[in-house]
């Protein structure tokens, strides 16, 4: 054994200590070199033994260990299978550092095993009870001075782990000399490193309970290596927010009364080749110009396939690093605000990939998939379901929805494949699934978990609004969580539904020649009869445009001509109809090709030198000019969820193929929308109208010869005359364009 150069120290142990040995056990040994001990700072670092101070370090390939603590300087004992040791005739443990040669290079460094344990007993507690709300500041990787040491703090949720230790940039990814420490029932593996600093990457080494190890990404990890590398990475933030004002009065409006028409953004392809940074410069002046109040972004976390289009997530915490650093991401939000646009995000918490480096199996038994194989595997993806019912994956999920928002101010989360969570059969076959306790087909846990999302992100995100992608008829989607329905349950506490119905069924419609419309004009109407049973978003999403489906103006029958005038007048329908906004990018200028995430949207179709420019353009015009309207005009918004703010005028003049309703605000000025779905001109087509309004005058015409269409416009006010119409005491008569929608409004 060693002795330290200042042998005459006052604070050495008195003659009646009987010195022990200060090397590590067998027993110890064996379970730090094959990566199962629990507790390695029990073991390794000083500890006070009788006879002293032991001084224990595991450095697997390192030639030799010195202790320093000051003006003292002692090797260790070389032990070996790269464990060295040594006993100190000190009287208490000195704060101290250690020189590693390897090879000749002399390595200093603080001794990791020194230090307290990083988490308090609060985390510890909030984390077992499954309600950390700020679960991404407890675990992961976090830079921190602790105990007046700058280093990172590694701490990773795995219960089932016999060990884990940390490998990275720092330790040549040998993660032997760094095992973690169990933070007992919590399921918390923690080790603070001195020295590592931002930019190392990092992975979890985890001894499965057969004694196997995996390598891990970082659950938490809140940055990732570019796919498909798939390192997690040490970050803190250094983005300094400039979108004060728009926070401020984000919340001032409540939404359902608002305007609210969203641009639907898959951002590598929008502009291909952009990042983050430069689609900051573009894509607000873009949203801008065309007058949509908010952006939707596919999927923005970080996901291995691009081809998934983002659906398939593995880094949860972490904007993908294809388009830049999570500051690069805050940086384009950030402009986006300035520019007075809200930002909207797909959120997928309905399930994950399988990637044996990712989630699936985490520390080698089910953990954040439900341990039944049959509930684990989602049948549509390859992909396995989250275990809703275990409270510390809801609380990884629900502190997720709330880390977007308050990291990222993210105003609104649409939430992915609701159905899929909702149902237990859900595209499952007979015997292969078990019914929940009541004998039912929905997902109580998964019920129990949108609910505990939804309410926290309201209460916690004022502003905020989250959107359910749910295509069945579930009751209360969103009607608030603590108001039970006809079914028993509570709604789900959405704010905002995506109408699939109205999709479906008025698509459906304009795919038919309009010679036979007039068999299919209940597509057109049906919608009304429930427009009000829930507060409704109208998508014509990226689901739409692709796989064979068409874009949206080849969905359209005819020539060319009709087409685009079909899809004017469509158009013209939608943002006149109760509901939100939302159109996929691309379809603003009537895009003929499917969208492919390889190449984007086809944006040489708005070159002045292509030959067909204009009709492209004048498609793209009349969304601008929708947008402008309908910001300007509260009729169109303001009570979207109030049955007052619509009558019909006629929704059963399907043999002339025509609609016409009144939108009213909340003063009730009334806006009237009529659409004319037949490639003929109707002259003095009689509609009737209020009879307290003197005149109407045109605000929007979809068959506009700027839009690109036949010029059948109204350039004169319009009065009523006294003579009934549609169960009104007067009437208007206008002359119908073919395939358009006009708007009125009172003179």
């Amino acid at each position: 054994m060693p002795a330290a150069r200042r042998p005459d120290a006052p604070d050495r142990p008195g003659p009646a200590e009987v010195a022990v040995s200060p090397a590590i056990d067998a027993g110890d040994r064996e379970r730090l070199l094959h990566g199962t001990h629990h507790d390695p700072h029990s073991v390794l670092g000083a500890h006070p033994v009788p006879g002293g101070v032991a001084f224990r370090a595991f450095r697997p390939y390192a030639q030799a260990v010195t202790v320093v603590a000051g003006e003292l300087r002692a090797e260790l004992h070389d032990d070996g299978d790269g464990f060295f040791s040594g006993l100190l005739p000190l009287t208490g443990v000195p704060a101290h550092r250690l020189l590693v040669t390897y090879d000749g290079t002399v390595h200093e460094t603080e001794d990791a095993y020194r230090f307290l344990p990083t988490l308090g007993e609060l985390d510890l507690h909030l984390i077992g009870e499954g309600r950390h709300e700020q679960l991404w500041r407890a675990l992961g990787a976090h830079l921190t001075t602790h105990q007046g040491v700058t280093g990172t703090r590694f701490a990773v949720w795995a219960p089932n782990a016999r060990g884990v230790r940390v490998a990275g940039t720092f330790n040549f990814w040998d993660a032997g000399a760094f095992p973690m420490r169990s933070l007992g029932s919590s399921g918390v593996w923690e080790l603070f490193v001195p020295g590592v600093g931002e930019g190392e990457l990092y992975k979890f080494e985890i001894t499965r309970p057969d004694g196997s190890r995996t390598l891990r990404a970082d659950p938490l990890a809140r940055r990732t290596e570019v796919p498909p590398a798939t390192s997690s990475i040490v970050h803190a933030s250094h983005h300094e927010w400039g979108d004060a004002q728009w926070l401020a009065r984000r919340a001032d409006t409540p939404l359902h009364e608002a305007p609210f028409s969203v641009y639907e953004v898959h951002l590598p392809s929008w502009r291909p080749g952009l990042t983050y940074r430069q689609l900051a410069e573009q894509l607000p002046a873009y949203v801008t110009e065309m007058g949509f109040t908010h952006v939707e972004l596919m999927p923005v976390a970080e996901h291995p396939f691009g081809g998934s289009w983002g659906y398939q997530v593995t880094g949860f915490y972490a904007p993908t690093a294809r388009l830049g650093t999570p500051d690069d991401f805050k940086y384009l939000v950030d402009r986006l605000h300035q520019a007075g646009i809200g930002v909207l995000m797909d959120w997928v918490p309905a399930h994950f990939p399988r990637d044996a480096w990712a989630l699936a199996e985490f520390d080698g038994r089910p953990l954040y998939e439900h341990h039944d194989p049959l509930r684990a595997a989602h049948p549509d993806w390859g992909t396995l379901e989250f275990d809703f019912g275990r409270r510390e994956v809801r609380n990884f999920l629900v502190a997720n929805a709330v880390y977007w928002c308050e990291e990222f101010h993210i105003d609104g989360l649409r939430v992915d494949a609701v159905a899929s969570m909702l149902y237990l059969d859900y595209s499952r076959e007979p015997g292969r699934w078990t019914p929940n306790e009541h004998g039912g087909r929905e997902n109580l846990d998964a019920v129990a978990f949108l609910q505990e999302m939804n309410a926290t992100v309201y209460r916690r995100c004022p502003g905020v609004v989250t959107i359910a992608e749910e295509s069945t008829a579930w009751d209360g989607v969103t009607r608030p969580t603590h108001q039970p329905g006809p079914s028993g349950f509570g709604g789900l506490g959405f704010g905002l539904k995506w109408n699939m119905g109205w999709m479906h069924d008025s698509l459906r419609y304009m795919s038919h020649e309009p010679v036979h419309r007039s068999y299919h004009h209940h597509e057109m109407t049906f919608s009304m009869v429930y427009a009000y049973s829930e507060n409704y978003v109208l998508p014509i999403s990226h689901d739409e445009v692709v796989h064979g489906k068409r874009s949206l103006v080849s969905k359209m029958p005819g020539d060319w001509w009709r087409q685009r005038a079909n899809l004017r007048a469509y158009l013209g329908f939608m943002w006149a109809h109760p509901g939100k906004q939302l159109l996929f990018m691309g379809q603003e200028f009537a895009q003929g090709a499917e969208w492919s995430e390889a190449h984007g949207p086809d944006w040489w179709l708005l070159d002045p030198s292509y030959g067909a420019e204009a009709d492209h353009r004048g498609v793209r015009d009349l969304v601008r000019d929708l947008n402008a309207r309908y910001r300007s005009t509260p009729a169109l918004w303001q009570r979207d969820t109030d049955p007052a703010g619509f009558q019909w005028v006629t929704g059963d003049a399907a043999d002339d193929n025509v609609l016409a309703f009144l939108r009213l605000d909340a003063e009730g000025n009334p806006l009237l929308a009529v659409s004319h779905l037949a490639p003929v001109v109707r002259h003095d087509y009689r509609i009737g109208v209020p009879e307290d309004v003197p005149a109407w005058v045109e605000v929007l015409n979809s068959d506009a010869g700027r839009y690109g269409g036949s010029d059948v416009v109204h350039p004169d006010a319009v009065k009523p005359e006294p003579q009934g119409a549609h169960g009104r005491p007067a009437s208007i008569r206008l002359t119908l364009p073919p395939l358009a929608t006009v708007w009125l409004r009172p003179a």
